[in-house]
Protein backbone atom coordinates (compact mmCIF):
# COMPACT_ATOMS: atom_id res chain seq x y z
CA UNK A 1 0.00 0.00 0.00
CA UNK A 2 1.34 3.55 -1.19
CA UNK A 3 1.55 5.48 2.09
CA UNK A 4 1.36 9.55 1.97
CA UNK A 5 4.41 11.15 2.27
CA UNK A 6 4.79 13.99 5.02
CA UNK A 7 6.32 17.27 4.23
CA UNK A 8 8.33 19.57 6.12
CA UNK A 9 7.01 21.14 8.48
CA UNK A 10 5.06 18.54 9.47
CA UNK A 11 5.94 18.19 13.32
CA UNK A 12 6.36 14.22 12.82
CA UNK A 13 9.48 14.72 10.93
CA UNK A 14 10.96 15.99 14.40
CA UNK A 15 10.30 13.33 16.14
CA UNK A 16 12.49 10.79 17.96
CA UNK A 17 11.51 6.78 16.56
CA UNK A 18 11.11 4.25 18.73
CA UNK A 19 13.21 0.78 18.36
CA UNK A 20 11.09 -1.98 16.87
CA UNK A 21 10.99 -4.48 19.32
CA UNK A 22 8.70 -7.48 17.84
CA UNK A 23 9.10 -8.48 14.35
CA UNK A 24 4.72 -8.94 13.80
CA UNK A 25 3.39 -9.16 10.51
CA UNK A 26 2.12 -5.46 11.14
CA UNK A 27 6.24 -4.06 11.61
CA UNK A 28 6.86 -6.31 8.08
CA UNK A 29 3.88 -5.26 5.88
CA UNK A 30 4.80 -1.91 7.16
CA UNK A 31 8.30 -2.15 6.19
CA UNK A 32 7.12 -3.35 2.28
CA UNK A 33 4.52 -0.16 2.30
CA UNK A 34 7.43 1.71 3.05
CA UNK A 35 9.79 0.33 0.18
CA UNK A 36 6.38 0.70 -2.20
CA UNK A 37 5.61 4.11 -1.22
CA UNK A 38 9.76 4.74 -1.90
CA UNK A 39 9.55 3.11 -5.31
CA UNK A 40 6.70 4.82 -6.67
CA UNK A 41 7.85 8.39 -5.79
CA UNK A 42 11.64 7.69 -7.23
CA UNK A 43 13.13 8.02 -4.04
CA UNK A 44 16.37 7.02 -2.84
CA UNK A 45 15.70 6.20 0.29
CA UNK A 46 12.81 6.68 2.95
CA UNK A 47 12.28 6.63 6.52
CA UNK A 48 9.06 5.41 8.92
CA UNK A 49 8.54 8.81 10.27
CA UNK A 50 8.08 10.28 6.33
CA UNK A 51 5.15 8.04 6.48
CA UNK A 52 3.98 8.92 9.96
CA UNK A 53 5.50 6.38 11.77
CA UNK A 54 7.30 6.66 14.69
CA UNK A 55 9.04 3.30 14.59
CA UNK A 56 12.90 2.63 13.54
CA UNK A 57 12.90 1.06 9.89
CA UNK A 58 14.20 2.33 6.81
CA UNK A 59 14.55 1.76 3.39
CA UNK A 60 17.38 2.44 1.10
CA UNK A 61 17.20 2.03 -3.74
CA UNK A 62 20.73 0.45 -3.79
CA UNK A 63 19.64 -2.62 -1.53
CA UNK A 64 15.73 -2.61 -1.94
CA UNK A 65 15.15 -3.73 1.49
CA UNK A 66 14.07 -3.20 4.35
CA UNK A 67 16.44 -1.70 7.43
CA UNK A 68 14.98 -2.36 10.93
CA UNK A 69 16.93 -0.63 14.16
CA UNK A 70 19.52 0.23 11.35
CA UNK A 71 22.48 1.73 13.50
CA UNK A 72 25.57 3.07 12.19
CA UNK A 73 28.06 1.48 13.65
CA UNK A 74 31.08 2.85 12.07
CA UNK A 75 32.04 6.11 10.16
CA UNK A 76 35.07 7.20 7.78
CA UNK A 77 37.11 10.03 9.01
CA UNK A 78 37.03 10.97 5.01
CA UNK A 79 34.25 13.28 4.08
CA UNK A 80 32.18 14.16 1.00
CA UNK A 81 30.21 17.06 0.18
CA UNK A 82 27.18 16.15 -2.10
CA UNK A 83 23.78 16.94 -3.51
CA UNK A 84 21.10 15.75 -1.48
CA UNK A 85 17.03 15.71 -1.93
CA UNK A 86 14.04 14.48 0.22
CA UNK A 87 10.89 13.48 -0.41
CA UNK A 88 9.44 15.93 2.96
CA UNK A 89 11.48 18.45 1.17
CA UNK A 90 10.08 18.58 -2.98
CA UNK A 91 12.53 20.54 -4.94
CA UNK A 92 14.69 21.35 -2.56
CA UNK A 93 18.51 19.99 -3.50
CA UNK A 94 21.38 20.71 -0.85
CA UNK A 95 25.24 20.44 -0.61
CA UNK A 96 25.63 18.27 2.17
CA UNK A 97 28.99 17.03 3.41
CA UNK A 98 28.70 12.98 4.84
CA UNK A 99 30.91 10.33 5.93
CA UNK A 100 32.23 8.69 2.61
CA UNK A 101 31.99 5.44 4.22
CA UNK A 102 30.04 3.79 6.70
CA UNK A 103 28.83 0.28 8.45
CA UNK A 104 25.53 -0.51 9.23
CA UNK A 105 23.94 -3.59 11.44
CA UNK A 106 20.11 -3.54 11.35
CA UNK A 107 17.69 -6.52 10.97
CA UNK A 108 16.06 -7.44 7.59
CA UNK A 109 12.37 -8.07 7.26
CA UNK A 110 13.13 -11.82 8.46
CA UNK A 111 14.27 -10.47 12.24
CA UNK A 112 17.98 -11.75 11.24
CA UNK A 113 21.09 -9.68 12.22
CA UNK A 114 22.84 -8.35 8.89
CA UNK A 115 25.81 -5.91 8.77
CA UNK A 116 26.99 -4.43 5.50
CA UNK A 117 29.91 -1.79 4.22
CA UNK A 118 28.50 1.51 2.15
CA UNK A 119 29.94 3.99 0.58
CA UNK A 120 29.68 7.04 -2.29
CA UNK A 121 25.83 7.90 -2.67
CA UNK A 122 24.32 4.33 -0.40
CA UNK A 123 25.71 5.77 2.14
CA UNK A 124 25.03 8.74 2.07
CA UNK A 125 21.14 7.68 1.79
CA UNK A 126 21.89 5.42 5.05
CA UNK A 127 23.29 8.63 7.12
CA UNK A 128 19.95 10.69 5.65
CA UNK A 129 17.71 7.83 6.41
CA UNK A 130 18.81 7.22 10.18
CA UNK A 131 18.84 10.73 11.00
CA UNK A 132 14.98 10.78 10.03
CA UNK A 133 14.71 8.38 12.58
CA UNK A 134 16.24 10.49 15.72
CA UNK A 135 14.29 13.94 13.68
CA UNK A 136 17.33 15.23 12.28
CA UNK A 137 16.77 16.64 8.19
CA UNK A 138 19.09 17.29 6.00
CA UNK A 139 18.72 20.48 6.72
CA UNK A 140 20.01 20.70 10.09
CA UNK A 141 23.40 19.24 7.99
CA UNK A 142 23.75 22.90 6.60
CA UNK A 143 26.61 25.35 7.90
CA UNK A 144 25.47 28.83 9.07
CA UNK A 145 26.50 30.27 5.21
CA UNK A 146 24.46 27.55 3.85
CA UNK A 147 21.68 28.12 5.84
CA UNK A 148 21.64 32.07 5.32
CA UNK A 149 21.92 31.27 1.74
CA UNK A 150 18.48 29.13 1.29
CA UNK A 151 16.78 31.08 3.97
CA UNK A 152 13.85 31.92 1.55
CA UNK A 153 13.27 28.26 0.39
CA UNK A 154 13.47 26.64 3.81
Amino acid sequence: MILPIKKYPDPVLRKKCQEVKELTEEIKKLGLDILETMIVNQGVGLAAPQVSQLKRIIVVHSKPQVFINPKITKKSRETVTGEEGCLSFPGLFLKIKRAKEVEIEALNENGEKISLKAEGLPARVFQHEIDHLDGILFIDRLSFWQKLKHKLKL
